[in-house]
């Protein structure tokens, strides 16, 4: 039985009995956009494939890892046995949970039918050149959230593939993501079992609109914002009643950071008792509803000179259920499973390195 039809939880691993690695953001890459010509209708072929984003704040050091270029030439993440040699083998991976990071940038097209095309042509893409390859290669479902009616469709088209295990967009948006427009999303979500991951790289671009206090000047001030967007974007699924909706919703906030979630709880949790009324719908502690739908990942986590003061935050934000790894291979700001967390309580350990993700996964 090919893998694409075999159960997830009967899918072959390194450890046979029992798990010990998953990675929650690893990123393939399109060596040239016109590598998805093919998968698209005959009309779209003929217009220019580029997206927002896609350069946005350019680093001065790129962005993906040199010592990643495959041998058989391209670019970082575009060789499926460049990343088994470099991480799925290298550490054992259990399972590696993959995106392409550059596409998220269809979410703030200005023409959203446009997005939601190239969503389905990179599903498609994807679908047949990476998740056949190996079998701890799983895979999301793109969407563009710009047009969430296509949006529903294409994650209950290709979401119930054996091996797509979780519906990714872009954390940049025109409008706050707990707005009505985009329930559709989430309704279709639920329906094909899957969590809802965001991911950053398409921020202040496109029709996105810019951080809190308006655009930066560098890489370096767009990179350090990031965490802001996450904080307003879980701040409006949470008073906007996202959760209530739709109860069985989970919520993967990935490359977002983790030291922020504690002071947005707090500050949610003081508030919401003088200003519950406003919010009817919101029936519980905010800090509770985030424990029970938001999930996070580690990279790119950060790095206080007193590594205790991390296993404290991460104490704070209950990282034995809330957190997963992630080594964001290949990106310049990587993190390897062996250095790349602090020396951990071995319940904590385990969870952040697969049992999380095992969890949310059904793997």
């Amino acid at each position: 039985m090919p893998p694409s039809e075999q159960p997830i939880n009967e899918l072959p691993t390194l450890a046979q009995t029992s798990l010990s690695l998953i990675d929650t953001d690893v990123h393939t890459a399109l060596n040239h956009m016109d590598e998805l010509k093919p998968y698209l209708p005959a009309y779209y072929r003929n217009l220019t494939l580029d997206l927002p984003g896609r350069a946005g704040f350019l680093s001065p050091i790129g962005v993906q890892r040199q010592d990643a270029i495959p041998e058989e030439g391209g670019i970082p993440g575009s060789s499926v046995s460049m990343m088994q040699k470099q991480l799925l083998d290298a550490y054992q991976m259990d399972y590696a949970i993959l995106n392409d990071s550059s596409m998220l940038g269809i979410s703030v097209h200005a023409d959203a039918n446009y997005a939601a095309v190239l969503a389905r042509a990179y599903n498609d893409y994807f679908a047949e050149n990476w998740l056949e390859k190996d079998p701890r290669i799983l895979g999301c479902v793109l969407i563009a959230h710009n047009n969430p009616t296509e949006a529903a469709k294409e994650i209950k088209r290709i979401g119930g593939h054996r091996k797509i295990v979780q519906v990714i967009m872009s954390s940049a948006s025109r409008s706050p993501l707990g707005e009505r427009q985009y329930w559709p999303i989430y309704d279709a979500a639920c329906e094909m079992n899957l969590p809802v991951a965001v991911h950053p790289g398409a921020e202040c671009s496109g029709v996105a609109n810019p951080f809190t206090a308006g655009f930066p000047t560098s890489y370096f001030e767009w990179h350090n914002n990031l965490s802001q967007n996450y904080m307003c974007q879980l701040n409006s699924m949470i008073c906007q009643g996202v959760f209530n909706q739709f109860p069985n919703l989970k919520l993967v906030c990935i490359e977002g950071g983790i030291g922020w979630l504690p002071h947005l709880m707090w500050r949610m949790d003081k508030n919401w008792k003088a200003l519950r009324f406003t919010v009817p719908w919101l029936d519980r502690q905010p800090s509770q509803c985030i424990l029970e739908h938001v999930r996070l990942t580690t990279q790119p986590i950060e790095e206080p000179e007193n590594r205790q003061h991390l296993l404290q935050i991460l104490e704070m934000v209950h990282a034995e259920k809330t957190v997963m790894f992630s080594s964001d291979y290949p990106h310049w700001d990587g993190d390897c499973p062996v250095h790349g967390l602090p020396r951990l309580p071995e319940a904590m350990k385990q969870a952040i390195m697969f049992g999380n993700a095992q969890a949310l996964y059904n793997l």
